[in-house]
């Protein structure tokens, strides 16, 4: 079952932000996973606007991947850093339909 995860950051230090866009993709991929998006480009459409710098959204073939991804002891350091230059949001969804209606997604 694929997972996906939703990362919401909002940058207060932008200094990390080179070394994890250059790297951090390479752990992901380490782990089975890819980026379906990594972008600045926010605009709410309902709801309150949020003041996110970026929200990437990351697919992986599973949950032990995903949780093998950020365990990862090469991530650490790259975690470390967005996590000390930066307000981030991290989200796990699966891909499933929790009412069970749209028939290509797994009931959930």
């Amino acid at each position: 079952m694929s997972v996906y995860l939703i990362a919401d950051i909002k940058v207060t230090d932008d200094g990390w932000v080179p070394e994890y866009a250059a790297n951090v993709h390479n752990l992901v991929e380490k782990h089975g996973g890819r980026y379906l998006s990594r972008s600045g480009n926010i605009e709410t459409l309902e709801g309150e606007q949020k003041d996110s710098t970026l929200i990437a959204i990351l697919e992986f073939p599973s949950r032990a991947a995903l949780d093998g991804f950020a365990a990862d002891p090469d991530y650490a350091p790259y975690g470390t850093a967005r996590q000390s230059g930066s307000v981030s949001n991290f989200h796990v969804i699966d891909d499933t339909d929790i009412a069970g209606a749209i028939p290509y997604l797994k009931a959930g």
